[in-house]
């Protein structure tokens, strides 16, 4: 069944596409026709792309690995940080930072620089700097929470993009690309799909149209997870039966042990004898 249908993309104005003269003709697959000089998308396309999208990152977040979300625009910013913060992967939501990805070790020690401000905070090396240098380390350190704080629990490469906009974001989607990490993202009549593995050809201005589809792939997300979480209890559950099975066994074997005769020497073999 699929995860959402044309009715619920047409109410969100998905279909809505860039005026005539700013499209990308690589999506002309994509484009249903032309309305006031405004290319409309054929959603019919869209639902199944959807799927095909939200299937695939449903088993790599089964698989225990992270999905970057990227939505630096307005219109979407917001919207990605209330859906995405609950599943617990991280996103970038303000300006990207270049080298996100093929400089990731010198992001980390960004990172693992707020964790030494706090620890400075606490320590009581905060009351033996001046107030005027206190104040410049935390300016850093909210600097520092706003532009990579969504990114603390990343310590390892992506497994995955979601993109908001590839054209805005083209920096992340050529990381992204010499780094051979699977691509996702909504893609308008304004971008090239080809640039991305999965492409979802939707309004990526419209905050409905954006809403909608990110919290498609979110569920799919989470079902990930429930997935994976209930593999995990299952296989915990087998290994524990497994050694409560053996333990009994092991139990059952030293009861039916013979228990030699109180008094009785054992006898001696012929070969002993001699």
């Amino acid at each position: 069944m699929p995860r959402t249908n044309f009715n619920e993309l047409l109410d969100a104005g998905s279909h809505f596409g860039h005026l005539k003269r700013k499209w990308n003709p690589a999506m002309a697959p994509y484009i249903f026709t032309e309305k006031n000089g405004i290319h409309i998308i054929d959603l019919n396309k869209t639902v199944v792309k959807i799927d095909e999208a939200a299937n695939a990152l449903k088993q790599i977040a089964k698989s225990g690995k992270k999905i970057l979300f990227v939505a630096t625009k307005k219109q979407g910013k917001d919207i990605v940080t209330e859906l995405v913060k609950p599943i617990g992967m991280p996103y970038v939501t303000e300006r990207w930072p270049g080298g996100m990805l093929t400089n990731f070790a010198t992001i980390r020690k960004a990172v693992r620089k707020m964790s030494t401000i706090d620890k400075m905070a606490t320590d009581g090396t905060f009351e033996n700097i001046s107030k005027k240098e206190k104040l410049q380390i935390s300016r850093v350190r909210a600097k520092l929470e706003t532009n990579l704080g969504s990114i603390v629990d990343l310590t390892r490469l992506p497994a995955a993009l979601f993109i908001v906009d590839i054209s805005k974001e083209h920096i992340a989607v050529a990381e992204a690309k010499r780094l051979n990490i699977p691509t996702f993202a909504i893609v308008d009549t304004n971008s090239d799909p080809n640039l991305v593995d999965f492409a979802i050809p939707a309004n990526d201005d419209a905050s409905t149209s954006i809403a909608l589809i990110t919290g498609i792939i979110v569920k799919a997300i989470e079902e990930g997870l429930s997935e994976r979480k209930v593999d995990k209890e299952t296989a915990e559950a087998e290994k524990e039966g497994v050694k409560a099975e053996k333990t009994a066994d092991s139990e059952e074997g030293e009861v039916k042990k013979p228990a030699a005769a109180p008094g009785r020497k054992p006898r001696r073999t012929v070969e002993q004898k001699k």
